[in-house]
């Protein structure tokens, strides 16, 4: 059986197309103004890569922020259960989802079926999120990718007080004039979101096995930081900004299988 998972997030949108239990090819694409286009794009890529047609998948569902804005029939699920599934179909022992994405975080506690037994999700402020590191990111003159090994380079602690985006910002800016290193500066800033981040967790709760997904788990220095805090190795998917799509597409095989 064919399905289809598509997660139409902020920044990127996903397709995941998944035969019986195998991820068979995927696609990312920048969402862009269209969430709609970006949708089909990534479909389009996916079934390509696949060798298949868009006709022969048995069934869609939609995730993320934009998941009404799908152009294919099919039925949607909440970005909370697609995570969920999406992790426990690399992890079955998953209890603890946490997911970090450009412009949200959720964590969610889990049962073995699937079931999701208790979530949250961050205020409206982006400083806990993948788009705040790319801000700092640029504010330093960097790329994404050198945020999380440079941070392991930290030569001092230091503080991040500001819980703000913006004023997070600034505060950076100050380091630099004061002539701190960058490694150090981004060692803060990593820690201080592992803190927010570890804050939500702690009140969801925190059961083990613990799955980090999205794009904030490519990030090596943000990863160590949590499970300084959380105190456990926390389990990262292969392609972990696909689990949302990965998880939309195993609740697509579900749906069809119980018709």
């Amino acid at each position: 059986m064919l399905t289809v998972g598509v997660d139409i997030g902020s920044l990127t949108t996903k397709a995941v197309v998944l035969e019986d239990s195998k991820v068979i090819a995927h696609e990312l694409v920048l969402t862009g103004e269209s969430s709609r286009e970006a949708a089909a794009r990534a479909v389009q890529g996916a079934t390509s890569v696949a060798g298949v047609d868009i006709g022969d998948v048995a069934r869609f569902v939609s995730t993320g922020a934009g998941k009404s804005e799908t152009p294919y029939e099919g039925d949607q699920a909440t970005e909370v259960l697609s995570a969920v599934r999406g992790a426990l179909f690399y992890y079955p022992s998953a209890r603890t989802v946490i997911d970090m994405g450009a412009e949200s975080v959720r964590v969610a506690r889990c049962g073995a079926n699937g079931r999701v037994v208790d979530f949250g999700t961050n205020d409206k402020c982006a400083s806990g999120t993948g788009t705040f590191l790319d801000t700092i990111a640029k504010a330093l003159e960097l790329t994404a990718e050198d945020i999380g090994p440079l941070s392991l380079q930290a030569k001092e602690d230091i503080l991040i007080t500001a819980t703000c985006a913006v004023f997070a910002e600034s505060e950076v800016v100050g380091l630099i004039a004061q002539g701190k290193d960058k490694a150090s500066i981004l060692n803060g800033i990593t820690r201080s979101i592992a803190s927010r981040v570890y804050g939500l967790a702690n009140r969801v709760g925190i059961n083990k096995d613990v799955i980090f997904i999205g794009g904030g788990a490519e990030n090596i220095g943000l990863r160590k930081s949590l499970e300084s805090l959380i105190k456990q190795e926390l389990l990262v998917p292969p392609d972990p900004q696909l689990t949302g799509a990965v998880g939309a597409a195993v609740i697509a095989q579900e749906k069809s299988k119980a018709q």
